[in-house]
């Protein structure tokens, strides 16, 4: 065999392509796809492993032996022509080298030449994330030859196999579903000489699960924890004001920190607007108790035990012997006040107090009826029964539009 190499490579010429006097060399590839990853949406790159494999035909090789292929050693591929392929879109790409360089050349009786390289390709990859993370990618792969044009050299995706770009069974993505990988074969100008070209375009679909756990279903509930002002005493101040302004807060802040992991780009993506209609639903909110609070009287919803007067005839009549309050006339007082808040009840305890020590104030004020149930409380403002139906059939309605409007 050594023999018959040196016989084959005596008088050749590697810097000579083959028919060199005749037409282009047809170069044919494939690809065998080992694993993909990572893809970075802030590099706007992907990394691939595969197996890439070329072949053409050398008349020059050609041997007359019953051998159908003969396996040869890499140190060959310094002695004889092989095609320059480059890949165009590619950055930081490099040759497996461990343990040994992983490429092997293989040439069959008629001069046929199967090269294979396994490599890792870091691709360039333009994303467009508007409709992020509901997106689907398609990150492209092309190469060709660096210095020949289409007169010395032919690229074409290998025809005998069932598919020129095939993915190792089981290939799963951490991010992304690979759902498609259409092949095409063009000419294009490249440094001012037309070339050919193969190229791949991976159609890659984001995995919206740690999204819809990490970002939609939090703000979701945020909107939702908002709407429970609503069902709060319009008096409550306090309680409105402070559950507005956290879910504010909290919802500035979770829209913050997932922006922080992307790349700042110069429109709005899926995600952005999501989270935006979210904070405007929980401004809003406190907008709308804001407006609740400037119709609600000054001084309502407090107890208020009206002044006695001095005025008063006899509370003789209405006390028995033993200086206590007419029990009936008490139990009447305490039917009207149940039910209502602690404040409240508070009015009706001081009241006992009074009435069991026999004091006159205390007495009178439960015979005239002057503590004032009418102005214990504002009704129910008719702004929040409204916005307990409209807010939700508003953000139920905008969360249809948006799931159907960005799902792929």
């Amino acid at each position: 065999m050594t023999s018959l190499l040196d016989g084959l490579l005596h008088g050749y010429d590697k810097r000579v392509r083959p028919y060199s006097k005749g037409g282009p060399v047809t170069v044919n590839a494939d690809i065998l796809l080992r694993s993909m990853g990572p893809i970075s949406e802030l590099e706007m790159s992907y990394s691939l492993d595969c197996y890439f494999r070329q072949t053409w035909v050398d008349k020059r090789l050609s041997m007359n032996i019953s051998l159908e292929n003969v396996s040869l050693g890499i140190k060959i591929l310094e002695r004889i022509w092989h095609p320059d392929t480059v890949f165009y879109n590619g950055h930081n790409s490099y040759l497996h080298i461990i343990t040994t360089p992983n490429k092997f050349l293989r040439i069959s009786p008629d001069g046929g030449i199967l090269y294979s390289q396994r490599l890792t390709i870091r691709a360039n990859c333009m994303m467009n994330l508007k409709k992020f993370p509901l997106d689907v990618q398609q990150c492209p792969l092309r190469f060709g030859s660096f210095a020949y044009s289409t007169a010395d050299v032919f690229y074409k995706w290998r025809a005998k196999l069932t598919s020129p770009v095939d993915i190792y069974p089981h290939l799963t993505l951490s991010t992304f579903d690979l759902i498609g990988y259409p092949m095409t074969n063009y000419t294009d100008i490249v440094k001012g000489e037309l070339h050919s070209i193969l190229a791949v375009k991976f159609y890659l679909r984001r995995h919206a699960g740690y999204f819809i756990i990490q970002v939609y279903v939090p703000c979701a509930l945020l909107v939702v924890l908002s709407w429970v002002s609503f069902w709060i005493n319009r008096e409550a101040t306090a309680d409105r004001i402070a559950l507005g302004t956290t879910t504010t807060l909290t919802m500035t802040i979770l829209g913050i920190e997932n922006r922080n992991d992307f790349p700042k780009v110069s429109y709005i993506t899926a995600l952005d607007l999501y989270i935006a209609v979210c904070f405007v639903f929980v401004l809003a909110t406190t907008v709308e108790f804001a407006i609740v609070h400037s119709f609600t009287k000054y001084g309502t919803g407090e107890p208020f035990l009206a002044e006695s007067t001095d005025d008063e005839e006899s509370e003789e009549e209405n006390m028995n012997l033993s200086g206590k309050c007419d029990l009936e006339v008490l139990e009447m007082e305490r039917m009207k006040i149940e039910g209502h808040n602690k404040r409240r009840s508070k009015s009706f305890l001081a009241l006992l107090c009074q009435c069991l020590t026999g004091t006159k104030t205390g007495f009178n004020r439960v015979k005239t009826g002057t503590v004032g149930l009418h102005d214990l409380s504002n009704s129910v403002s008719q702004i929040d029964k409204v916005s307990r139906v409209l807010f939700p059939a508003i953000f139920i309605v905008l969360n249809l539009i948006y799931w159907f409007a960005y799902m792929p």
